[in-house]
């Protein structure tokens, strides 16, 4: 017998007389004996409370207690026949058109009857028989382990900040309708049923898994249409940071735990549903007690630490779900529309753009800076030194800057998206916006640089490691990835180039060139990468050389696996990579920047939860830094702050919005 099998064991019958049964639902001492049916089978008779309890689990046969009177069964015009017991207390009921149901019964019930001397060995080769007081006691652990798995998968919420005890006892609509069904089923509709419930049981508990990661990296569900590319992301993600074996392990890991969540919680649902057969007269009793409660704590609100005791939770979470993916289906077609709505398309050539002739123009991305790092008590007074310094330094060099804020479509991860929305001047806020976008002939703010003539685009995207066919959608005409910036040193965990490398790399393989056109370019900058650790620092710029001085540098920092340990590490190691990545650029335009030179950098995203702590916003930085004074005086009706900091109460646009505004602040009419 295994853990998972029915907890209803009949009695074994051997030559010297019947072994009493040691599991749940098995006939007691005292109880109704078993009478042997033509065809072999037994008939088991019930008493006590169990006297009329369907002792059927298997689904062959149902007890049934005679009336009040005393009379025994009569014949049905099924052809069913009903045989009084030997005390006539109570009848068995046996169909008329199945004559091997019986034996099907006891081989169900794991009474399987030795050939040789007529004597049983129930369950794991006689062992419940040796030891029947153990094997009881398993059965029943078995038992209540199912109850508190089913239980379970009911109740767990799919947040971990909800995932508290008073989550835990709570009365389920869903357990309370679905015990009500089982018992008013049918035998074989009846196991068909308590199997199908386990596995979807399963699948939605799994679901829910999947949500907490979702939920502690996105700050959202899964998208049960859209975010299976996310699954690639993340195992290479694991590879890059943990190494191949890392990486292995966690795929192998989470297979085997999709697959237990399945097996078990199809075996206990099956299991309960044997039991609740087997004792049909106190389940029933329980499931409407239950069932009143529920309507009772509902009516009232009855709550447990603010908790709400009667629940439908799964009900709601599939229907969302359901509404989710409906949601999906109609958001293309609204996209579409949005798409179409263009008011540059028609705009000539020489009349683009022609407030920035002659500049070299930087969209720089730096991964996760989010407002977080500017606002959070923990984090602001070092990064407010290293923006001070940075405004100050940019000064000194004859640079001014401005600063406001844009509200990412993505929290946590997803910089495809910010990026394509910050380009495009739509809201890119899933995979099947992106894809539709990247496939339409939508003019994006690089495609518009490009569309004058008057600049070569350029992108720099050290995070890039394959073929990325989505650049030339862009409008770029060279792109430089992590395999030609000509870096020779190690990776820092995800990021494959530091920072700095990457702008040494752009001055010398494109700005730094003699007797070149105006360079428009898209910089992506990785260093501030999820997991933070270990991260580079600043180094003389001179010894940058090839990139092998990082081996030095990256044996010097933190491990990832250690950082991730403690929030408060995380969070320290995040702040130290936006500031690296922060003075990586503003060294780069004192260092190499001059007239001509105009920058936009911005944040792509917040970054995740753990550092957030529960800030949902979605805002990030954005600056222009330039040293021509007539480049910011056409954004002087912006109301930005003057600085790389800006002030609480600066403008807030959409990301999506930005595209429109640069292009009329730097076309003929700004």
């Amino acid at each position: 017998m295994s853990l998972f099998t029915r907890s209803h064991q009949q009695s074994d019958t051997t030559e010297g007389g019947a072994e009493p049964a040691d599991d749940a639902g098995a006939v007691a001492p005292g109880g109704g004996s078993g009478t042997e049916d033509p065809d072999g089978g037994k008939e088991a008779a019930a008493s006590g409370d169990d006297a009329g309890a369907d002792t059927e689990g298997d689904g062959n046969g149902d007890t049934t207690a005679p009336g009040p009177d005393g009379d025994t069964g009569m014949p049905t015009p099924d052809g069913d026949t009903t045989a009084p017991s030997p005390d006539g207390d109570t009848t068995a009921r046996r169909e008329g058109d199945d004559a091997g149901a019986a034996r099907e019964a006891a081989a169900d019930q794991d009474h399987t009857p030795d050939a040789a001397s007529g004597a049983s060995r129930p369950g794991w080769f006689g062992w419940r028989r040796r030891h029947p007081r153990t094997a009881r006691g398993v059965s029943i652990g078995t038992t209540v382990l199912a109850g508190l798995l089913v239980l379970f998968a009911l109740l767990v919420p799919n947040r971990v900040e909800r995932v508290e005890f008073a989550s835990f006892v709570r009365i389920p609509a869903e357990g309370v309708l679905l015990a009500g069904l089982l018992l008013a089923l049918p035998p074989r509709p009846r196991r068909i049923m308590a199997v199908v419930t386990g596995v979807f049981l399963g699948l939605t508990t799994v679901l829910k898994f999947v949500d907490m990661g979702f939920y502690q990296i996105l700050a959202r569900p899964f998208d049960l249409v859209l975010d299976w590319i996310l699954i690639e992301n993340a195992t290479d993600f694991l590879r890059e940071t943990f190494g191949r074996t890392g990486q292995v392990l966690a795929v192998i890991g989470v297979i085997v735990l999709f697959v237990a969540v399945l097996v078990l919680t199809t075996l206990a649902v099956v299991r309960l549903t044997n039991l609740m057969v087997g004792h049909r007269p106190v389940a029933s009793r329980t499931t409407l007690i239950l069932g009143t409660a529920w309507i009772t704590c509902m009516t009232l609100g009855v709550q447990i630490g603010g908790v709400p005791v009667a629940t439908k939770g799964n009900a709601e979470f599939l229907g969302n779900r359901v509404e989710q993916v409906r949601a999906g289906l109609r958001d293309a077609r609204v996209f579409e529309k949005q798409a179409a709505v263009d008011a540059f398309a028609k705009t000539p050539p020489d009349q683009l753009l022609t407030g920035l002739r002659g500049k070299d123009v930087l969209f720089t991305f730096i991964e996760s800076y989010g407002r977080v790092a500017i606002d959070d008590p923990a984090m602001a007074p070092r990064m407010d030194t290293v923006l001070k310094e940075g405004t100050n330094s940019l000064k000194a060099a004859g640079f001014e800057s401005r600063s406001g804020w844009l509200q990412s479509p993505v929290t946590g991860a997803g910089s495809w998206l910010a990026h394509s929305t910050f380009l495009s001047g739509l809201w890119i806020k899933n995979q099947q916006r992106y894809r539709s976008l990247t496939t339409s002939d939508r003019m994006t703010l690089t495609n518009y640089f490009r569309k004058t003539g008057a600049w070569r685009t350029v992108g720099i995207v050290p995070g890039v490691r394959r073929a990325w066919p989505e650049g030339k959608f862009f409008g770029l005409d060279h792109i430089y990835d992590s395999e030609h910036l000509g870096y020779h040193g190690p990776y820092f965990s995800w990021t494959p180039v530091p920072d700095q490398f990457s702008m040494e790399a752009f001055q010398r393989l494109e700005h730094g060139k003699k007797d070149r056109e105006p360079i428009m370019a898209e910089i992506i900058l990785a260093s501030s990468h999820n997991p933070w650790s270990p991260i580079a620092r600043m180094i003389d710029w001179e010894d940058l050389g090839d990139g092998s001085v990082f081996h030095r540098i990256k044996k010097e920092g933190t491990n990832p696996t250690e950082v991730w340990k403690d929030p408060e590490k995380v969070r320290t190691e995040y702040r130290k990579a936006v500031e690296y990545s922060i003075r990586s650029l503003t060294e780069w335009v004192e260092r190499y920047g001059d007239e001509d030179t105009v920058l936009v950098f911005l944040g792509d995203h917040q970054p995740v939860p753990t550092v957030t702590a529960g800030d949902t916003g979605k805002d990030v930085p954005v600056t222009i830094v330039a040293r021509d004074k007539k480049v910011l005086d056409r954004v002087a009706d912006w109301n930005w702050t003057e600085g790389l900091k800006p002030a609480p109460e600066a403008p807030r646009w959409g990301m999506d919005e930005f595209r429109d505004r640069f292009m009329t602040a730097y076309g003929p009419q700004g």
